[in-house]
């Protein structure tokens, strides 16, 4: 049987590759939130390097 480390939760990446790639983003300071208690991340000035270096065009994503 293959494990199932990545699955799809409505349009988001989930499960344990969701889990540990949040970790990661959060530990390296690409993402950050105001105040420990807020629901929502976003994304700092060293995360927009680092995703501008990876190809991940920021202009897609929609603010709320």
């Amino acid at each position: 049987m293959k494990t199932k480390p990545a699955k799809t939760c409505y349009s988001h990446l989930g499960g344990k590759l969701g889990t540990l790639l949040l970790e990661q983003l959060i530990e390296k300071g690409w993402i950050a939130k105001e105040q420990a208690s807020d629901k929502h991340y976003y994304i700092t000035s060293k995360g927009e390097e680092e995703f501008t270096k990876l190809g991940v065009d920021l202009s897609l994503i929609k603010e709320e």
